[in-house]
Formats: structure tokens, C-alpha cells, sequence
């Protein structure tokens, strides 16, 4: 795959053989970040896991002390008094059992993240598929099945992110913008480490985290401490 000469400018910043501390790859990151919109900051982290394995799987929610720089649309699956809940807290889109029925029929998906009233879980069958191959299938496990609909969509609103590997045991985390300074990036970056460190499921041996990259939106990579 050929990059671009932007790119391989960048690259010549960082020396792929070197692991650095968390402060300086913070600094690089933000050096190398030379989009001309506001780039993503975003960790990568190899997990000791195998993902194949339910009792291994790593899922979790924490709210980051200075947010990602994106305001989330929050989807709510709920009726009556919960649906006036949602639109209460300001939810961005409130489905009842009609709306699954045409999400299914024209697959049309406008939000970020989706919570669910436990009533409504067995209706959303039809569209099990359409959210699940998007990762946008409300769980208990990260608190997107309850039936606290108001404070749960105020906490995304706020910040509060779902984090969770991947199908290759790797987790992907977007932390904030290139426009934060070094301090909000790095306790966002320690909020989420501290999160993952404390969601090592019991059936896993060994290394836990692996390896750890910083990278930003059509960036270099940079392999950091942890």
C-alpha cells in the first residue's frame, strides 16, 4: 500500500523501534496530527485475550473526564413512560415497536449508540442483525439495557463511552481531538487504561495488555509504555 508523501514525512518523526513513554508519544501524536480537519486521537491496545471465548471477552463504560470532542446521538428503543423519559433527557431518536419495523425494512441507521428499555428487548429481534453488525446492540453488560433511561442518556450525553474488543482481540478507543492540550489527552488516556486494566475477565492467563499505540486520523502509529 503506497502513502502518500505527507505521510512518509510524518513517519520520519518516529522511530518504529522505540516503545515511549506515554507523555512524549503524547506530544508526537499531536505533532504528527497534521490534517486540516480537527484529526480523532485514538488507542490501540492488543489483548492477551482469545475472542473466540465468551468468559474472555473485555466490555466496559466509563465516562472520560474531558470527553471525546463528539457529541454521541443516542437512539432509545422504549414506550410510554420511558419514551417520555428519553425525550425528557433529550435522547436524539426514541423508536417504539413501529419504528423497528421500518428500521428493518430499509436498514437506516442515524445514531452513535443505542439504549434500550428491558421491555423492549424482545421486540428488537427483527433488527438483532442490523445493530449487532454495527456493534450498536444495547447490552446490560455496558449499560445500555435499563430501565434508568433518563440518567443513562444524560451520561452519554456528558461523555460516556462503551468500550470493547474486537473479533482479533484488539480494542480501538477514540480519546479526544488533536485540538485538546497534552493534560486533558493524558487523563482521558489514563481514565481509559485504568478502565481496561480493571476489566481483565477472570479466564485469562499470562500478559493481559499486550502492546499499546497512540494514532490519529491518517497518522502515524506511535507504540507507547503502559
Amino acid at each position: 500500500m503506497s502513502r502518500s508523501k505527507r505521510y512518509q514525512n510524518l513517519l520520519k518523526k518516529i522511530d518504529k523501534e522505540t516503545i515511549y513513554p506515554i507523555e512524549q508519544a503524547m506530544k508526537l501524536i499531536k505533532d504528527t496530527s497534521t490534517t486540516k480537519f480537527d484529526s480523532g486521537i485514538e488507542v490501540h491496545v492488543r489483548l492477551g485475550i482469545d475472542p473466540k471465548k465468551g468468559d474472555q471477552q473485555v466490555r466496559g463504560t466509563i465516562v472520560l473526564p474531558h470527553g471525546i470532542g463528539k457529541v454521541l446521538k443516542v437512539a432509545v428503543f422504549a414506550e410510554g413512560e420511558k419514551a417520555k423519559e428519553a425525550k425528557e433527557a433529550k435522547a436524539d431518536f426514541i423508536y417504539n415497536e413501529e419504528d423497528i419495523a421500518d428500521i428493518k425494512k430499509t436498514g437506516k441507521i442515524e445514531f452513535d449508540i443505542a439504549v434500550a428499555d428491558p421491555a423492549m428487548m424482545k421486540k428488537l429481534a427483527p433488527i438483532a442483525k442490523v445493530l449487532g453488525q454495527k456493534g450498536l446492540m444495547p447490552s446490560p453488560k455496558n449499560e445500555t439495557v435499563t430501565p434508568n433511561i433518563k440518567k443513562t442518556v444524560a451520561e452519554l450525553k456528558a461523555g460516556k463511552i462503551a468500550f470493547k474488543n474486537d473479533d482479533t482481540a484488539n480494542l480501538h478507543q477514540l480519546i479526544g481531538k488533536a485540538s485538546y492540550d497534552d493534560k486533558k489527552l493524558l487523563e482521558n488516556y489514563n481514565t481509559l487504561m485504568k478502565a481496561l486494566k480493571e476489566s481483565k475477565p477472570e479466564g485469562v492467563k499470562g500478559t493481559f495488555i499486550k502492546t499499546v499505540f497512540l494514532t490519529s486520523s491518517m497518522g502515524p502509529s506511535i507504540k507507547t509504555e503502559f
